[in-house]
């Protein structure tokens, strides 16, 4: 297994064993498990653009940062966009409290060096990407849809910190968390032009199926990507989970319609 389900105060949220290994990062990635909201965000809806009551949320995202050990008044997000741009976060970027509003926009990836400063971003099928710099002591996470995967979000995360913070791809650790697999994310002809453009092959991560339609392999896209930077593919640790394959556990766009919930990614340097 590449993960743990862990469960504290009835709050179920996954840990990556590469992670736990080393020693000086919290970090988790959350469930549908152990929450307050009702209906259809039952239970443990962290997602700050739904329907949800306001408050459920503060609850929710409070449970999931007290079952991993973050304070959650020290927490940066990010208004997701869809795209592939990265920010470097510092103390300047925490506030007093959490607000489900962020003043960061038009990012979706954030990277720090500097510990005690968690970094959280939302998810509902998209690919949750966690980067680990080993030997600097860099953390990342990435949130790639398939327009962030088109536009290589991981490639340009560690291009970031080998600007910024001199990592070497080689000494990075990049987990592929609970996403849409190929098994359920069936996409239309204009989605894989799209691919076509900014891949030279994606024979490895398209299967077409009849009438213009295709079965898209989100994780290998994102593996090829960072491969082409450097990481190495020993590093690169999907978690092989499809969320819309385990609804008991996760939400799910594509299967539950716009009314889901979502889930998040955290990780913090200690």
């Amino acid at each position: 297994m590449t993960y743990r389900i862990i469960e504290k105060n009835n709050v179920k949220y996954l840990s990556f064993d590469a992670f736990e290994k080393l020693g000086f990062i919290k970090h988790g990635f959350s469930t549908r498990v152990g929450g307050v909201s009702t209906e259809t965000y039952h239970s443990m809806n962290l997602g700050r653009k739904t329907a949800d009551d306001p408050l459920n949320v503060i609850e929710n995202t409070k449970r999931f940062c007290e079952a991993t050990g973050i304070n959650i008044n020290r927490v940066v997000t990010t208004d997701q966009v869809h795209e592939d741009s990265i920010r470097i976060v510092t103390d300047a970027d925490i506030k007093d409290r959490f607000s489900l509003i962020s003043d960061i926009k038009k990012i979706d990836g954030l990277i720090t060096k500097q510990a005690g400063i968690p970094l959280m971003s939302f998810y509902a099928d998209c690919v949750p990407l966690f980067f680990v710099d080993t030997k600097e002591k860099v953390v990342g996470l990435a949130h790639a849809g398939w327009r962030g995967t088109v536009l290589k979000i991981g490639k340009k995360t560690i291009a970031k910190m080998i600007e910024t913070y001199n990592t070497k791809p080689e000494n990075v650790i990049v987990i592929i968390g609970p996403s849409i697999g190929k098994c359920c994310y069936e996409v239309s002809h204009e989605v894989i032009e799209r691919f076509n453009i900014n891949f030279t092959d994606t024979s490895n991560f398209v299967v077409s199926k009849d009438k213009g339609k295709y079965m898209l392999d989100l994780w290998m896209a994102n593996r090829l990507a960072l491969k082409e930077i450097g990481v190495l593919n020993r590093n690169i640790i999907t978690s092989n989970i499809c969320t819309g394959c385990n609804l008991q556990l996760f939400y799910s766009h594509r299967k539950e319609g716009k009314y889901t919930g979502r889930m998040a990614s955290i990780i913090e340097l200690v």
